[in-house]
């Protein structure tokens, strides 16, 4: 397995800028000038703050590059998205699963059609140049891969839940089986009877929460929990939304450093009703409201803690390769304290500011190959 070259990787990434305010919701999409990243809802909101530029550690910290500006286009929005100047309309990449696709696409050639809206199938070579991915390649992995998987974050994901902690704060990985899996009698959890949400099909915290309590992600799922099953209000919402459980006892999975960012003020608030549950002994968070935080334990979790990753072309930061690209090497290069990889603990660093979004550092950074997706 290659890894980056340090001796290929000297450009200084990102500067500081003076009086830099902590990035809002954007009214409209961005066209990039330079390098896009699209995919992952989880990793959407401290992207941006990285690529719009933040002040959110008390000191200015923007991502930007030698070419140009960033481009980060969030998960949800219209349904299709232009992030080249005279590029190609296409469908939105919503989710870890979509975004690496579109990657792949920009990569091969190959249409591109998004996996949750009817927008017609495009050609996008070139047009994507970084996925956010909450998730790891998984069965695509491969040592020789076109894709490169490059460390970002550590995240975990829990459950949120609608309803009062005594009745639905603690619902262990196994009852979250059962629930998920419609076992009869299943969902009434201290007389409180769940009403299952999971994410929307390519996300990848869906993917993730699904492989952690053991239910296959198929349409013999679907069809259980939205026909003849023990849950038949069960329905897919957008990630990380806790405004979709609108009723008492409707759960679904969430990223733990979503919560936190949206919580304590980082990224635009959009928990709703929802609280954050934990399917084992430890509490994902420590602290509360402006102070809550990540609690490295839960983080450390085998079973519910993730590392997440931004995705690009290996052959485009490998210094052997023609197609190397020194800007894009640098931007996903650690030791470039601005850079969207690093997670330094300096205040004018990257990885402050990842901190204040709720993650913690990668287990690893060791780049994973794998296939296009």
């Amino acid at each position: 397995m290659k890894n980056i070259k340090a001796a290929a990787i000297c450009a200084v990434v990102g500067v500081a800028l003076a009086g830099v305010a902590i990035a809002a919701p954007a009214s409209a999409d961005p066209i990039s000038n330079s390098y896009t990243l699209v995919g992952s809802d989880t990793l959407q909101d401290v992207s941006n703050a990285l690529v719009n530029g933040t002040a959110i550690t008390g000191s200015p910290v923007r991502t930007i590059s030698a070419n140009g500006t960033l481009g980060s286009f969030d998960a949800f929005g219209s349904a299709s998205v232009q992030i080249k100047s005279a590029g190609p309309y296409f469908g939105r990449p919503s989710g870890s699963g979509d975004g690496v696709k579109a990657l792949s696409r920009s990569i091969d050639g190959a249409a591109y059609t998004a996996t949750n809206n009817t927008t017609p199938a495009a050609v996008i070579t070139g047009q994507v140049d970084i996925a956010r991915s909450s998730s790891g390649p998984g069965g695509n992995a491969n040592a020789s891969g076109v894709l490169a998987y490059v460390p970002f974050a550590r995240d975990a994901v829990s459950y949120a839940y609608n309803g009062t902690a005594a009745a639905l704060g603690s619902i262990s990985t196994a009852q979250l089986t059962q629930i998920y899996s419609c076992v009869a009698g299943a969902n009434v959890i201290n007389g409180v009877t769940v009403q299952p949400l999971l994410p929307q099909a390519g996300s990848g915290t869906r993917k993730f929460f699904l492989g952690a309590i053991g239910v296959t992600d198929n349409a013999a799922l679907v069809s259980c929990v939205t026909n003849s099953g023990a849950n038949p209000s069960f329905a897919a919402v957008n990630e990380n939304d806790g405004t979709a459980l609108s009723a008492v006892g409707m759960i679904a999975p969430f990223s733990v450093a979503s919560y936190i960012a949206q919580t304590n003020g980082a990224a635009f608030d959009r928990t709703g009703p929802a609280a954050l549950g934990s399917p084992i002994s430890t509490a994902p968070v420590t602290g509360s409201g402006t102070t809550l935080a990540a609690n490295p334990t839960y983080y450390a979790s085998s079973v519910w803690g993730r590392d997440t990753y931004m995705v690009v072309q290996f052959s485009r930061i490998d210094s052997s390769s023609a197609l190397f690209d020194q800007g894009l090497a640098d931007l996903v290069n650690p030791a470039k304290s601005k850079g969207l990889t690093n997670f330094s603990s300096g205040p004018a660093t990257s990885g402050a500011v990842k901190t204040k979004f709720g993650f913690l550092a990668p287990s690893s950074t060791t780049i994973l190959r794998a296939n296009a997706s």
